[in-house]
């Protein structure tokens, strides 16, 4: 069992930036990990997504990162906008195995979420 945490949101204003934490219960290194946000009245979105040797799928102002702490993941949103208001979740994919690591991947671990305010 992989139970996360999400923490490092707050509100700020737009133009700053943000490096949200993801730390989990267990050893993630070896899991395809991704961020996914989703902000009230909208479908749940995938941000960013990192594999387990490192290569990642990332949108724009985000980058997902590994800490060399194996239980923790880093999102930096930079240059943040109104936009960006939501709720962010860090997700794990249930299995460690070789495949490939992209935000179509299965996740079968959530967060509970941080909440990621920008005002203008």
């Amino acid at each position: 069992q992989v139970q996360l945490v999400e923490s490092g949101g707050g509100s700020v204003q737009a133009g700053g930036s943000l490096r949200l934490s993801c730390t989990s219960s267990t050893d993630i290194s070896s899991r395809c990990m991704a961020w996914f946000r989703q902000a009230p009245g909208k479908e749940r979105e995938g941000v960013a997504a990192i594999s387990a040797t490192g290569s990642y799928t990332m949108r724009g102002r985000f980058t997902v990162s590994r800490d060399d702490d194996p239980k923790t993941l880093y999102l930096q949103i930079n240059n943040l906008e109104p936009e960006d208001t939501a709720m962010y979740y860090c997700a794990a994919r249930g299995t460690t195995d070789v495949r490939p690591c992209n935000l179509k991947s299965d996740f079968n671990y959530w967060g509970q979420g941080t909440q990621v305010t920008v005002s203008s």
